[in-house]
């Protein structure tokens, strides 16, 4: 099929790979001649795209402008385009890309427009809810009071999360094909900027390295490849350990999960949780530390020889296993991390900072020791005898899959640290400006909604292989506008979307 245009048209040909060929045919000459092959492809979507492309080409092949400024209409619609107020020009392309997937997901149930827009605009342009008022006003057209959205806020949390979450287990489920066999829980700290504390904000063990800040716990809980399933909130002082049973416990009996295998990282593991996990018929696979394990295991480890990429299965009391794995570059890894933190010594030492409070187990400071009575030194015996245990990981299982299934499968417990990353920094869930629980719940509940479509996003660009971050997408969406004119021959208002670049195109089709 062709169309034609001013001696010219659009041919598709079919090429011996079986690809069809999109190409521009010039046939004023009165013979056919190919002016430019815009692209090739087998896929239905892409050629229909590469068609649509063409036709935009043609006219500079042909050397018109669309538009005469010469002509007396054409001066007319010069003029009304001179009285187009910046009101009139809004930013659709968030709404057309991000507004669709919200919908396709299922969110769209919730006929909470300010919920919505809250959700959209952490995806594009996120900051605090002030900032959003004012994005909303100013690139959406879209006015709304703070005060409104706090009051939102302060009823949010307790009846949404339950929904929200619904939705984005049914939709991991979906993805990952009907059935989540394996999830991954982990835990992080979110610090507050303010100096006091509360019932909920509380100063604790914190992994952002702000113990003097008051924060709180956000444990997440996700299946395979960081598709999400659900969120908890915690006081700031709890111990991360207690938080995994009531996770697991809530969201097993919410969505009659059955059972699936529970991988958690080093962090997590203690003997209560091992108990509990055990007596509640949950398999598990969990990071170990093979430093802390008793004199006959850690010599059954350092006598190993284990070269790059191999590993060995030790048997532990009480039917567990312990899988050790061997990897050069997690050697690398562990030496370059004591040697940074040894340094750090050093200066801390040269200052004069260290007394004998710093010498404790808590990260590096295992390698001071406390000379006669009130000389504090570097134990530099302790720090070189550590190298034995580089590049050496442990896992701690119940399973009976084999050990290589194991270690892939722990190995997607980066994709939940990834999650955790793409939350502070890409919807940068903090600063957290509240400091009331409910919009702090709220607050939270909004960038779980928001981290599902980024997961969806990147799905669907991973599926038809566009080399396009979330990110990126999200950046070209701001420059997706729609303009607002009046005709004046009708009186009536008439939106008209501009023209997208070819890279928005792409998003647009594929998203």
């Amino acid at each position: 099929m062709s169309r034609y245009l001013v001696g010219m048209f659009v041919r598709e040909k079919k090429n011996k790979s079986g690809s069809i060929s999109v190409q521009i045919i010039d046939k004023s000459s009165g013979s056919y001649r190919v002016a430019k092959t815009v692209g090739s492809s087998c896929d239905p979507e892409e050629i229909a795209y590469l068609r649509k492309k063409a036709y935009t080409i043609i006219p500079t092949l042909i050397g018109q402008s669309s538009i005469d400024f010469w002509s007396d209409s054409t001066k007319e619609f010069v003029g009304n385009l001179k009285r187009v107020k910046t009101s009139q020009v809004h930013v659709d392309g968030p709404e057309k890309v991000f507004g669709k997937i919200f919908n396709d997901i299922g969110f769209g149930e919730i006929e909470q427009d300010l919920f919505r827009h809250l959700v959209i605009t952490r995806l594009i342009a996120p900051g605090s809810k002030l900032k959003t008022v004012d994005y909303l006003e100013r690139y959406k057209g879209i006015s709304t009071d703070i005060s409104k959205v706090y009051r939102f806020m302060d009823t949010l949390h307790r009846s949404l999360k339950e929904r929200v979450e619904q939705i984005a287990f049914d939709y991991t489920k979906s993805v990952l094909g009907g059935n989540i066999s394996v999830v991954f829980y982990d835990i992080t700290t979110l610090y507050f900027e303010a100096s006091e504390e509360d019932d909920f904000r509380i100063a604790g063990f914190s992994k952002d390295g702000k113990p003097q800040n008051p924060q709180i716990l956000l444990g997440l809980l996700v299946g395979p490849n960081g598709y999400p399933i659900g969120y908890e909130l915690f006081e700031g002082n709890k111990y991360e350990g207690h938080t995994l049973i009531p996770v697991l416990e809530h969201f097993q009996q919410r969505f009659d999960l059955s059972r699936p295998i529970i991988i958690a990282d080093a962090g997590l593991l203690s003997t209560q949780n091992i108990e509990d996990l055990r007596s509640r018929q949950y398999e598990f696979i969990l990071g170990a530390r093979i430093k802390n394990e008793s004199d006959e295991i850690k010599d059954k480890i350092l006598s190993l020889s284990l070269s790059d990429g191999d590993f060995t299965v030790i048997k532990m009391p009480d039917d567990l296993r312990l899988i050790v794995s061997y990897s050069e570059k997690r050697a690398h890894r562990d030496l370059k991390n004591r040697e940074r933190g040894l340094k750090r010594l050093e200066k801390n030492l040269n200052k004069g900072k260290l007394n004998k409070s710093h010498i404790n187990n808590r990260g590096y400071n295992k390698y001071l020791r406390l000379e006669g009575d009130i000389s504090i030194e570097i134990d530099y015996e302790k720090f070189n005898s550590d190298s034995k245990w580089d590049g050496l990981k442990g896992y701690l299982t119940n399973t009976q899959l084999s050990a290589k299934d194991i270690i892939d499968n722990y190995n997607q417990l980066w994709l939940i640290e990834k999650a955790f990353r793409i939350s502070k920094t890409d919807l940068k869930i903090r600063p957290i400006y509240h400091r009331i629980a409910t919009r702090i719940e709220a607050h939270i509940c909004i960038a779980f909604v928001s981290y599902t479509i980024y997961k969806e996003v990147e799905r669907r660009l991973a599926e038809k292989n566009v080399p396009l971050s979330p990110a990126r997408v999200a950046e070209l969406t701001k420059t997706m506008y729609t303009i607002k004119i009046k005709i004046p021959e009708t009186d009536q208002w008439e939106t008209i979307p501009f023209e997208w670049t070819d890279e928005q195109e792409l998003v647009g089709r594929i998203l």
